[in-house]
């Protein structure tokens, strides 16, 4: 499905029903939207780490302007700013309320800014393994000089240029770096999500390339204004967002929960999936 919003086309997809049979009543259950990674990547990697949370919520997942099933559009607007305005105006051609909005490494800035700039759209917010800012890049920079192989290494060094030219090359960035992403790297299972992914190598670089706007990009005087309870989750072994930015998102969120997955690096969902669906569900009912 495609929502035409803001200019471009947005593909969405939805898992789960909104409505129940409760007894005599129907009764609705919670809107969360997905929100993917990247910059560069698509929403399929969710798909089925995610599908657990439909037993209670109705999942909406989508793909960044420019990206996955979503049109390509003006790459001057694969920004921050404009995926935050994409997502709320997603949001209210839905006609959804307030959501629960969770967001995974680039998705989780999105979230942020998004909770940030529109407290009322956000009843609850769950951040996994992201940043608040563009500090997060020396500092992968250099846990891949310490940690990386060569290969590693020599890969990372077209995401810091942001010189990718294909989706080919892309995938291949994944496959090598696929060990760090996950502490528990199943390389058949790792292989089978990068064929599924549609990989769009201009986000990214315009992303993390040396003018990216992930480079400058600071949320931390926004997060105060985050109205909804949050629950942050970060990876012990993270080499791209490392735990201490999840810390600091806790220290600034004014309701916010952190919790370290000790056995977990980027992907929690691949590392500890059944303890992150807990993790979430368990926040959803006592937050």
């Amino acid at each position: 499905m495609r929502a035409s919003v803001r200019g471009t086309r947005i593909y969405f997809d939805i898992e789960g029903m909104g409505l129940i049979p409760d007894g005599p009543v129907m009764r609705e259950r919670p809107a969360a939207m997905v929100i993917h990674g990247g910059p560069g990547s698509d929403h399929t990697s969710f798909k089925p780490g995610f599908s657990p949370l439909a037993a209670r919520l109705q999942l909406i997942y989508f793909d960044h302007r420019g990206q996955g099933r979503s049109d390509a559009a003006d790459p001057a607007t694969y920004t921050l700013d404009e995926n935050v305005e994409d997502m709320e105006a997603l949001r209210r051609h839905l006609g959804l309320g307030p959501i629960v909005s969770i967001g995974t490494s680039y998705g989780g800035m999105v979230a942020m800014a998004h909770a940030a700039r529109y407290p009322g759209a956000v009843s609850h917010l769950v951040l996994i393994v992201t940043a608040a800012h563009g500090g997060f890049i020396p500092r992968a920079q250099a846990i891949v000089r310490e940690r990386g192989t060569a290969e590693q290494q020599s890969v990372c060094e077209k995401v810091w240029a942001g010189t990718f030219r294909s989706a080919e090359e892309l995938r291949h960035y994944y496959a090598v770096m696929g060990p760090m992403y996950a502490h528990r790297y199943d390389a058949p299972s790792a292989e089978a999500g990068r064929l599924r992914t549609i990989h769009s190598p201009e986000a990214l670089n315009q992303a993390f390339g040396p003018q990216g706007f992930l480079r400058s990009f600071d949320l931390r005087p926004e997060l105060p204004r985050i109205a909804a309870p949050a629950l942050v989750l970060a990876g012990r072994h993270d080499w791209i967002c490392p735990p201490e930015f999840s810390e600091e998102i806790a220290s600034l969120i004014p309701q916010a929960d952190l919790r370290v997955f000790e056995h977990s690096s980027h992907s929690i969902r691949s590392d500890e999936p059944e303890a992150m669906v807990d993790a979430i569900l368990g926040f959803l009912v006592y937050r």
